[in-house]
């Protein structure tokens, strides 16, 4: 077993950038760097913690973050590769992710430095819910099954398989699942299973798919985004924000 321990070095490299306030973060994780993105409209503000998709922490993380701030939430979008690494091939992003799903111990560490930078920057991690999309979703659910003290977990289109030996017994919060009835990549054999789980294990769930939406259906300008389950699904999770945190 691999000790990962969190160093953070908030040296803050705080430069603006696009969404209206927000700054990129570099901080470390067990001595290696990293860059996340920070937006919040006040010290308050109850916090997001947003897991990008396997492309890494791009502009569409920086985005749904301002959507966000809009309606008054402060959000850390995590990077979970490494500054400056943001693979565009194929085959690099199967890289990046199937080192970290081969190693869920690195994994969660990844996650835990993220959130200890999060509170670093004054976020108001005591009222907090993460999110993640696609790989995200597949590393959200890591972060709840650890045990992380959120109020809730949400995943759009997110990987749902459990890893051999791991469970939901440590699970706080509550899980909303946002998934495509069409989507082949992540079946709805895998969605089942996962509800047989959450329910096993007494885990306050929500989970609903959209018909005729394939994976990767919020991903604005892709030949896979349908505006119909994008709207439902983010409206889905913004009642569930209001639900959930104060």
């Amino acid at each position: 077993m691999k000790p990962y321990i969190f160093t953070l070095l908030l040296l803050l490299l705080i430069s603006a950038t696009a969404g209206a306030g927000g700054k990129n973060v570099s901080y470390e994780v067990n001595g290696e760097p990293f860059e996340g993105y920070f937006i919040s409209p006040d010290a308050e503000a109850p916090l997001i913690l947003l897991i990008h998709d396997w492309d890494g922490l791009t502009d569409y993380e920086v985005q749904r973050a301002a959507m966000l701030a809009a309606r008054g939430y402060a959000v850390f979008a995590v990077d979970l590769f490494g500054a400056d690494i943001r693979p565009t091939k194929l085959e690099d992003k199967r890289q990046h992710t199937g080192e970290l799903y081969k190693d869920r111990e690195r994994m969660r560490a990844l996650l835990q430095g993220a959130w200890r930078t999060a509170a670093a920057l004054g976020a108001n991690t005591d009222n907090a819910v993460a999110m993640g999309y696609c790989f995200g979703g597949a590393a959200l659910l890591e972060l709840a099954r650890s045990g992380a003290d959120l109020k809730g977990f949400v995943t759009f289109h997110g990987g749902l398989a459990t890893p051999a030996g791991q469970d939901y017994s440590k699970t706080k919060g509550k899980l909303l699942i946002l998934h495509g009835t069409a989507d082949v990549n992540i079946t709805m054999d895998q969605f089942t299973n996962l509800a047989m789980e959450l329910e096993k294990h007494g885990v306050a769930h929500e989970m609903i798919t959209y018909g005729g939406a394939p994976h990767a259906f919020t991903v604005f300008g892709s030949d896979r985004y349908r505006e119909d389950a994008d709207r439902k699904s983010w409206q889905r999770f913004i009642e569930f924000l209001g639900e959930t945190l104060h």
